[in-house]
């Protein structure tokens, strides 16, 4: 079977202005491309996100929402990366949005009656040039996992760079190579966690079994 992947990109910045959380994405991506994979890759901040924890938020007053549309292609993927960059230590508000977004849908059932996140796998992707990319990871991972995904080991990857400011992911440096290209943990946590990305969903490709975990006997 063919496998989906999709991004989202949560960067501050809208298209079609450089963002460094994009080429963070770009590495992971191509992996799984070069693995036959289907990749989607959005950046949340051009679409317009009603706030809220409804599935559909025009419902609820708001003018315009581009969530429904947006769910559907989550809802048709195999792998969801959450990708970020690090602002004041945290995940950034577009990305946090996406979150709340995501946990509207936890309601909704499979056919077998468990979450309608099972059986995706997820990970995160993390970037910056300052600290918090832990703790931003364990945020999104932490989401991820509850609403239903599964995490495999080793799900997120990033580069920050050293503290302070300085370069992000992908800038220019003067001797013309790009920063953290060649940041040997960089690279190997993308791979990991791209490949063990896939891994996994191969894996869960039939679902995981309802026994213990069907909501509907729950009443």
């Amino acid at each position: 079977m063919t496998l989906r992947a999709i991004y989202i990109n949560g960067t501050l910045t809208p298209s079609p202005e450089h963002s460094h959380t994009a080429t963070l994405i770009d590495r992971s991506a191509d992996i799984l491309r070069q693995q036959g994979v289907e990749v989607d890759i959005v950046r949340a901040v051009d679409l317009d996100l009603a706030p809220g924890v409804q599935p559909d938020m025009t419902e609820q007053g708001a003018a315009s929402d581009a969530w429904p549309e947006l769910w559907q292609r989550i809802l048709h993927s195999d792998i969801i990366v959450l990708a970020t960059p690090i602002w004041l230590g945290q995940p950034s508000s577009v990305i946090r949005r996406v979150a709340e977004r995501l946990y509207a849908q936890s309601g909704e059932l499979n056919e077998n009656g468990q979450s309608i996140y099972t059986g995706k796998v997820a990970g995160c992707l993390v970037g910056g040039n300052e600290d918090g990319m832990k703790h931003s990871a364990s945020e999104i991972l932490y989401t991820l996992q509850h609403i239903g995904c599964t995490i495999p080991p080793q799900a997120d990857a990033g580069w920050v760079g050293e503290a302070g400011p300085g370069p992000s992911f992908g800038d220019e440096l003067d001797d013309g190579t790009r920063a953290g290209f060649d940041n040997d943990f960089t690279n190997r946590n993308i791979t990991i966690m791209s490949w063990n990305l896939l891994h996994l969903a191969r894996m869960l490709a039939d679902g995981i079994p309802n026994e213990g975990n069907d909501r509907r006997k729950f009443g």
